[in-house]
Order: structure tokens, then C-alpha cells, then sequence
């Protein structure tokens, strides 16, 4: 153990055997070594990096310190003798960090926005020029040098860059400028993107399991330095928006899904797991290109697949609980709706393609009801695309209006067709087509194209979902236009190369009689003299709130029910000033209230159906939702203790100098102080200092300040009754006065845990009750908002 004073101490021989000290004399390290990875081992930039060792506790290799003197002397690698003094040490290297680890993790790095008295307190001076500025100047710089990019992947590349340097930074920037930067991070850059990411990679973002890491996945998923993931995005790249199989270049889709989670649902970036599954790829160009970074062989398919698949759904249970949100993003027709089926009961697993598409087209089919009148029975649809995203459409539209008139679910079905490649699915084609599309076989005699389809079917709706561009050509629109007068036109496919047809097309094509939305987003059209605003039909409408309704109801399973919730609270966020405008879905500037309101429905259903884990449900669950969004504004790091505090302290406690000047640095970087003392009180000392050796610990309890934290409550154990009680209120008065609740929130289980097991009439929390509450509400405590606790 080191303290700021240079001297070191460890006790941990509470059971002889499992953590052994040993009696050596060393050189103490210098200050200013680096870090560990990004998460761990970093303590706004004063912190202490462990490296793991625990081979050598296993008994597999030979203990890194081995005296080379009789005396036991370790003597100097590079023939210095520095200070040496007799101490216990652990069989792990400890060494200072400076602050200019801090300036390269992203997290917590804020540039130039470090004001003087944090320049200071994390050992910046130097390393930053002089001037202080706000993270809103800072906002204003990015978007300056983002414009001057006339090339949208320059400005893909950009932000990503932005991210790995400066995490709040980037989202706050997403978050302020969400319709400008969308079209960026997601559809239809992304597309090129993943396209060209051999080219473009430079720092990895999240996980690539290959058939290479067969039979060790879960020892995978402990090298991500996060143990608290919440949701995780997962491709095999089969199946890139339009573009077919990428391979292992589709890791953009997922790293983009996420992006949006944090900046337009609210969930920490650390919770957030970009997961690639490369089995191969069939794509030639691919395998043929030097800078492809995948495996290098034709796609996995059958057991093979299916075992790999398997591996990595159970490895993820047992690393992250039962509870952790599974979406799968971007797999071809036949796995995507397979692995649906197969883990739909057992995990928390959600298909965008399928579900997500399906309910935000619902939620502006709602919207679109408003215009042309009627009830969606009284409607009949036509799909171009019968893959998982139209099937999976279809099916959510026609649950909606079997639900509305009590029909059944069969008898609904049949207002809806799909034309696949063969032309319109009929009955007589029913043998040979795939299961999904089995249900959408209708009697009628065979039409084999489109604008046949349209014409013998005269359907209100229109919607494309087939991948592939201009299908939606002029006969087929104005055929749309002669039997409705106000045809409703869905053009989904992405990114913009592949919609069935532009916004301008639809607008003139119908004499300006369409309403019509897209995938990816259409400038405005004059068409007549008139203006019209294409809506877009994203997905990430849906997604991003209805993870947090997941997230923060605790839910355990995905019911369809909560994808009709996520549509209806949609489509009540449509005001009447958008439809005026021949708009189907609200402006995506006011995105984090609309996924408030989506989450708060999606909550409401899932305590409905008992699916709900998380005890009792808030009164109201849009503020809840609303408190529980992270929100990436920079915060100031709380002051140290005063002199006369420690000296309270060190009478009342009878904690011996080098303990106070420990819980001294503690203090001053008190933004972790409770995680790790809520952390160590928790468990057993020996199974903490185990836990210290997981490279998966979550940054919020980093393995450097559990181990200091381990240490400081040992030695209060030691002294009386008294000395824990007030280092207790010294806790409820610091904590409570000086930091965010985030702090508060995690701390409380600690505080609880030594209460509810000694109930010592000495300790007075007048707040303990209102946060127990919260605890077992089972609010995420890291980058919570102040004060947030007054919602429940």
C-alpha cells in the first residue's frame, strides 16, 4: 500500500494462505508512472496502477520479487540504489500516476476546460496551456473545424477521434447538436463508414470475438475493463443496411447504435458494450483487400455458427446478470430471426431490424391516421420487402389492429401484403417460401412486379423495405396517387443511395398529395409553390428509449406489448403544428424528452406484466426517466479536507498520520470514495484484493482506489466501536454536503450495510431512508444529476 508520504502498509492475513504478505525491502516507485487501461488503475490522474499478477497467486508462475541478497535486499534494475525502508507489500507493482495519464482518458479528460484549481489538484500544470475555457467554447471550436469538412466521412472520422479524447465533450456536442450530427455518427455516413473501416481504423471501440476465441468468450468479456454493462449491440456484419456483408467492418453499426443510447436515451457510455461477431465473410472485395481487418475465410454458417452464437449468449449471462440488454443489429433474414426466437425466452434480447423498425413505421402510421382519417383496419398495406424488417412490421401492425377490433391475429394479417423478389406472396407460392414469409401468403392469383401489385391490390400504404434504391418508380407512385388522395408513402431502406425513392420524387410524382417519410433523411422540397418536410422514419426514435425503459424498470424480459407502448408514446409527441407540415414524427430536437416518454411507457408496461425487477415503481416515471439520464456536463472535483477536520479526525478516530494523509487524497479525489468503500464493506477483504486483480472491474470502482479503500477500513476495524461511527457521519456530512448524489447513491449501501447489521444508536441519517429507496429502486450511481434522489 502507498500513501502520499512514501510510506507503505498492508494488512491482509485474515486467512492465511489466500493473500500473503511479504517482508521486503524495495525502492519505492516514482511518482508520475503511467496508468492502467482506459477504466481501471486511473484516479483523476493521481491515482495508482495495479498490474495484474495473479499468476503468481495461483501458484502457476514464480513470485516477480525475488531476493537476490541474503538480507533480502532487492537490488536496483538499473543499478540505483534509491531510498530503501523495510515495508509489506503485495505481489503486485504499485506506482503513482500523473495528471498526464488523466489528459488521455477519455473520460474524465476535459482539455482545456481543467480550471486553476484543478490544474493543481491532478498535477496538470505544464502539460496544458494557460488558457481556461468553458466546455461551451469548446462546443463552439468543434462544430467550427466540423464545418469546414466537405466530405461526410472527414466528419465521421472527427468525432470519433473526439470521443477516444474527450468522452462528455462528444456527447454533449451530439446532444446540442443532434439534427446536424445524426446524419454523422448514424445513416447514412456510418454506411461508408463501415465500408472503408479498414481504412479509417485506428483505436478499437468495443469487442471482436472471432471463431479464434472458440471455448474462452467469457474470458473475452473480462478483458472490456466495464463489469456494470447494461446494453450490449451486437452484429456479425451479415447484413450492413443496404450494403450486404461487411464482415467484421460492421463493428461501426454497433459503436454508432451506442453513441445514440448515451446522447439520445440517456444510458453512461461505461454501461454501453459495441460487440462484432466475425465468423468470416463472403464478400471477395473484402477478403481480397489488404487493409480488412476480419478473419479471413467465407462466413461460418449451420452448428458451427450456431455453437459460436450460443457461447457468446451464455458467457454474457454469467459476466453481466440476467438483465443486460441484448440487441442485435444487422444480422442476414435467416439468423436474425432464428437467434430472436431461440433467446427471446431465456434472455433480455431485442432485434431492431425486426422490432425497432416495426415500431417507430407504427408510430407513424398513428401520426399519419390523424391526416387521412380512419382506423388502421379500415387501412390495407402493401410491403416491397418481405425480409425480418417488413415481416417484422407487418406483424407489429397487424397485433395493433387485432388489438383494436378483437379480431384474430390470422383475420388481420390479411389486410397486409408483401411483393418479395418473386412478386406478390400468394398462396400458391407457399411451399417454397421461407417460414417467416409463410403467414403473409394470401389467396390471389400471382402478380409478378410492383406496380402490378399496386394496381391489383389498391393499397393506402405503401412501405419499402427491400434495401434496394428507386423500386418506387414514377408509374408506381402516380398509380399510388390515382386511388388515395393522400397516398402514404414509407421509403425505409438505408442509407439514401438505397430508399426506394428521394423525398423530391414522392412530393412531385404525387403532385405534392403524398405524406412520406424516409430512413435517412431528405432535405425539404418546393414543390407548387409549397414546402414540404420529409419526416424520417429512424429508428432511433425507438431504440434508445425504449433501452432505458428496460434498463430502469429492470426488466427481464422483451414483450411485444412494450414495442406497442414504445409506438403510442411516439406518436402522442406528434403535435398538430408538425402534421400542418405533412409530418408524421416530431423533430428530432427535442429527442431526450421524447425518449423520456417512450422509456416512462415502456416501464409502465413492463411493471404492468410483471416483468419489472426493479421495486416499487416510481410515481412518475417520465421524471424518473428523465433523472436517470447520464448527462455529460463537466463537474468539478470536491476539496480536500481542512486541517481541522483531519485533526478531529485523528483524535476521534486514533487513526494513525500516514492513515489520515490517506484518507486526505481519498477526499480530494472523494468523486470515487463511496464506490469503494460501498465496494469493500460489501465483501471480504481477501475477495476484494482477487477482485483488484479482474481487469473487468468498472471504472467507477477502480481497482487502485479499492485497494487504497480496502486498507483505510481495515485499519478502522482495528480501532473502537466510535472510530466507525465517525468516520460514518464524517461520510453523511462530506458526502452529503460536498458532491453530486451520484456519489450518495452508491455511498448509501455502504453506509446501510454496517446499519442494518450493528443498528448503532449513535448514528444519525436523517436521509438514509429516501436513498434506500432509491437503492432498492436499483438506480445506476455512476453520473447521475444532483440532487436527482428529490424525484423518488
Amino acid at each position: 500500500m502507498l500513501s502520499l508520504n512514501r510510506s507503505g502498509f498492508l494488512r491482509c492475513d485474515e486467512k492465511p494462505g489466500l493473500l500473503v504478505s511479504q517482508r521486503r525491502r524495495m525502492p519505492l516507485a516514482p511518482a508520475g508512472v503511467r496508468c492502467a487501461a482506459r477504466g481501471g488503475g486511473e484516479l483523476n490522474g493521481r491515482g495508482i496502477a495495479v498490474d495484474n499478477t495473479v499468476k503468481e497467486l495461483r501458484g502457476e508462475a514464480e513470485p516477480v520479487l525475488e531476493p537476490k541478497s541474503a538480507g533480502g535486499v532487492v537490488e536496483d534494475a538499473h543499478g540505483e540504489d534509491g531510498d530503501v525502508e523495510e515495508q509489506f507489500i503485495m505481489p503486485w507493482t504499485v506506482s503513482v500516476a500523473s495528471g498526464y495519464s488523466l489528459l488521455r482518458n477519455p473520460q474524465h479528460n476535459k482539455g482545456l476546460a481543467f480550471n486553476e484549481k484543478e490544474r493543481d489538484a491532478h498535477y496538470l500544470r505544464g502539460l496544458l496551456p494557460p488558457a481556461c475555457v468553458t466546455q461551451e467554447l469548446q462546443e463552439k471550436k468543434i462544430m467550427h473545424n466540423l464545418r469546414q469538412y466537405q466530405v461526410p466521412l472527414q466528419r465521421y472520422v472527427s468525432m470519433m477521434d473526439l470521443q477516444e479524447r474527450n468522452e462528455k465533450l462528444f456527447y454533449k456536442l451530439l446532444i446540442d447538436h443532434v439534427e446536424e450530427l445524426l446524419p454523422i455518427v448514424y445513416t447514412p455516413t456510418v454506411g461508408e463508414a463501415c465500408q472503408k473501416y479498414g481504412s479509417i481504423f485506428g483505436h478499437p471501440q468495443g469487442l471482436y470475438i472471432s471463431l479464434n476465441e472458440r471455448g474462452k468468450i467469457l474470458e473475452v468479456l473480462r478483458n472490456w475493463p466495464e463489469r456494470n454493462i447494461q446494453v450490449i449491440v451486437v452484429t456479425d456484419g451479415e447484413r450492413i443496411l443496404g450494403l450486404g456483408d461487411l464482415g467484421c467492418q460492421g463493428m461501426g453499426i454497433p459503436v454508432g447504435k451506442l453513441a445514440l443510447y448515451t446522447a439520445l436515451g440517456g444510458l453512461r457510455p461505461s454501461a454501453c458494450l459495441p460487440v462484432t461477431i466475425d465468423v468470416g465473410t463472403n464478400n471477395e472485395q473484402l477478403l481480397k483487400d489488404e487493409f480488412y481487418i476480419g478473419l479471413r475465410r467465407r462466413r461460418a454458417t449451420g452448428q458451427e455458427y450456431a455453437d459460436l452464437m450460443h457461447e457468446f449468449m451464455t458467457a454474457v449471462k454469467q459476466r453481466y446478470g440476467e438483465k443486460v440488454l441484448i440487441q442485435f443489429e444487422d444480422f442476414a433474414n435467416h439468423n436474425a430471426f432464428e437467434l430472436l426466437a431461440k433467446y427471446r425466452k431465456t434472455h433480455l434480447v431485442f432485434n431492431d431490424d425486426i422490432q425497432g423498425t416495426a415500431s417507430v413505421v407504427l408510430a407513424g402510421l398513428f401520426a399519419a391516421l390523424n391526416i387521412v382519417g380512419g382506423t388502421l383496419a379500415e387501412h390495407s398495406f402493401l410491403f416491397l420487402g418481405a425480409g425480418e424488417a417488413g415481416t417484422g412490421i407487418a406483424e407489429l401492425i397487424a397485433r395493433e389492429m387485432s388489438k383494436q377490433t378483437k379480431a384474430p391475429l390470422e383475420e388481420t394479417r390479411k389486410k397486409i401484403w408483401m411483393v418479395d423478389s418473386k412478386g406478390l406472396i400468394v398462396s400458391s407460392r407457399k411451399e417454397s417460401l421461407q417460414h417467416f414469409k409463410k403467414p403473409w401468403a394470401h389467396d390471389h392469383e400471382p402478380v409478378g412486379n410492383l406496380l402490378d401489385a399496386v394496381k391489383a391490390i389498391k393499397p393506402t400504404v405503401l412501405i419499402g423495405s427491400s434495401g434496394v434504391g428507386r423500386t418506387f418508380t414514377k408509374e408506381v407512385v402516380e398509380a399510388m396517387a390515382t386511388f388515395n388522395e393522400k397516398p402514404i408513402i414509407l421509403a425505409l431502406s438505408n442509407p439514401t443511395t438505397q430508399s426506394e425513392c428521394s423525398a423530391e420524387e414522392a412530393y412531385t410524382w404525387s403532385k405534392g398529395r403524398a405524406i412520406f417519410a424516409s430512413g435517412s433523411p431528405f432535405d425539404p422540397v418546393e414543390y407548387d409553390e409549397k414546402i414540404f418536410v420529409p419526416g424520417q422514419a429512424n429508428n432511433a426514435y425507438i431504440f434508445p428509449g425504449f433501452g432505458l425503459g428496460l434498463v430502469i424498470s429492470g426488466a427481464t424480459r422483451v414483450h411485444d406489448d412494450m414495442l406497442l407502448a414504445a409506438s403510442e408514446a411516439l406518436a402522442q409527441q406528434v403535435t398538430q403544428e408538425n402534421l400542418d407540415k405533412g409530418l408524421i414524427y416530431p423533430p428530432f430536437s427535442n429527442i431526450r424528452k421524447i425518449s423520456a416518454h417512450i422509456a416512462a411507457n415502456v416501464a409502465a408496461k413492463a411493471y404492468e406484466l410483471g416483468l419489472a425487477s426493479r421495486l416499487p415503481c416510481p410515481k412518475d416515471l417520465v421524471k424518473y426517466a428523465e433523472s436517470c439520464m447520464y448527462n455529460p456536463v463537466y463537474r468539478t472535483r470536491i476539496a480536500p479536507l481542512g486541517e481541522r477536520q483531519i485533526e478531529d479526525l485523528k483524535v476521534a478516530c486514533s487513526i494513525h498520520a500516514h492513515h489520515i494523509v490517506l484518507l486526505q487524497f481519498l477526499c480530494l479525489h472523494g468523486y470515487w470514495i463511496c464506490d469503494c468503500l460501498m465496494a469493500t464493506s460489501n465483501l471480504g477483504p481477501q475477495f476484494i484484493a482477487l477482485t483488484i486483480l479482474d481487469p473487468g472491474m468498472p471504472s467507477m470502482v477502480l481497482r487502485s482506489e479499492l485497494f487504497l479503500a480496502m486498507s483505510l477500513m481495515e485499519t478502522a476495524k482495528e480501532s473502537l466501536g466510535l472510530s466507525r461511527t465517525v468516520l460514518l457521519n464524517f461520510l453523511q456530512r462530506e458526502v452529503w454536503e460536498s458532491t453530486a448524489s451520484s456519489m450518495v447513491a452508491a455511498g448509501v449501501r455502504f453506509i446501510c450495510s454496517f446499519t442494518a447489521s450493528e443498528q448503532s444508536p449513535q448514528i444519525h441519517l436523517p436521509w438514509k431512508n429516501s436513498l434506500i429507496r432509491r437503492m432498492y429502486v436499483g438506480v445506476q450511481s455512476s453520473d447521475m444529476p444532483q440532487h436527482s434522489h428529490s424525484a423518488l
